[in-house]
């Protein structure tokens, strides 16, 4: 039984190490070092290189190695015949909470503008909202962006989150949810502070545009926490320029790393952070791909399966 790890960003000798010690017998390869490629069983892969998956004939699962799967899902020539799965896991969904919390904090404390301040040797006290008087927008209710929106409402904060479909399933107390084309516009008129933890599929690339962007309240805050396509960047920087938007939080670019050119790196309203809201951990992510491929080896379902129709 052989497995093919692939990633430009994470520690393959880390992994490695994890993988080995729960499967000693387990013929790991790292990429590009894959010996014959009928011999692979598993890839497990951060955006791998387009064609590779479709290399692997005998190729049983695609296990990624983050909680997203465009990085997959964009590959045309990708085998359709392959289940997916996906990462959810303790430790990520806390980097993502932490990550999220900072950033609505700071922009609703309004700490980019004291620093600016700070900058200027400027002493001066700014109006402050009230948690209870300061709505956040959370677009994306699975597991990470319903997480988030109970914390926030934790907080005392009003929380309203945002889904393309109805959900069943019930969620935190406090929070509304708002789904569909009407849904999202109700949504954004109310939101001061909009979080956007959308999967990245068709039907969610460049929702974060500038129709999008001019329903929002005069002096909203945007955060990108899920994938850089879902932001038209010169949309993005109107808006700012304009006074519309305070300002952005960016932790995913369309293009990573984001190029020296980028007119983001220069803009006073953005902070950017090089992809570290939340990063998948071996130590506790590599039970969920052992027990994976024993479930695939037994004939069983893998735990967070992809629906290949959805893109998520």
């Amino acid at each position: 039984m052989a497995l093919l790890f692939q990633s430009a960003v994470d520690n393959a000798n880390w992994w490695v190490t994890e993988l080995k010690r729960r499967l000693p017998n387990l013929d790991l390869r790292v990429w590009p070092e894959c010996g014959d490629p009928a011999d692979i069983d598993y890839a497990l892969v951060w955006k791998p290189p387009l064609g590779l998956l479709a290399d692997l004939p005998n190729l049983k699962a695609i296990l990624s190695l983050g909680a997203g799967v465009d990085h997959i899902f964009v590959d045309p020539e990708l085998p359709v015949d392959v289940p997916v799965a996906r990462v959810i896991d303790d430790r990520l969904t806390a980097g993502i909470v932490e990550y999220g919390l900072a950033t609505i904090l700071a922009a609703h404390r309004r700490f980019p503008e004291y620093a600016q301040n700070r900058n200027k040797g400027e002493w001066r006290i700014l109006s402050q909202r009230t948690a209870e008087e300061t709505r956040v927008g959370i677009l994306g209710l699975g597991v990470l962006g319903t997480s988030l929106a109970q914390a926030c409402v934790g907080l005392g904060f009003q929380v309203a989150g945002w889904s393309r479909t109805s959900r069943r399933d019930p969620l935190p107390g406090g929070l509304v949810h708002h789904h569909g084309n009407d849904g999202l516009e109700n949504l954004l008129a109310k939101s001061n502070i909009l979080v956007c933890l959308l999967p990245l599929t068709q039907e969610t690339e460049d929702i974060l545009n500038r129709d999008n962007f001019a329903q929002l309240p005069k002096g909203a805050w945007v955060i990108n926490i899920a994938r850089g396509a879902h932001i038209v960047d010169d949309d993005l920087l109107a808006a700012l320029d304009s006074g519309h938007l305070s300002g952005a939080y960016l932790d995913v670019f369309t293009v990573e790393p984001l190029p020296q050119n980028h007119p983001f790196w220069r803009h006073e309203k953005i902070i950017l952070t090089p992809h570290i809201a939340a990063v998948t951990d071996p130590r506790s992510v590599a039970d969920q791909v052992v027990e994976n491929i024993r479930r695939v080896e037994n004939g069983e379902v893998m735990h967070n399966l992809v629906d290949l129709t959805r893109g998520y």
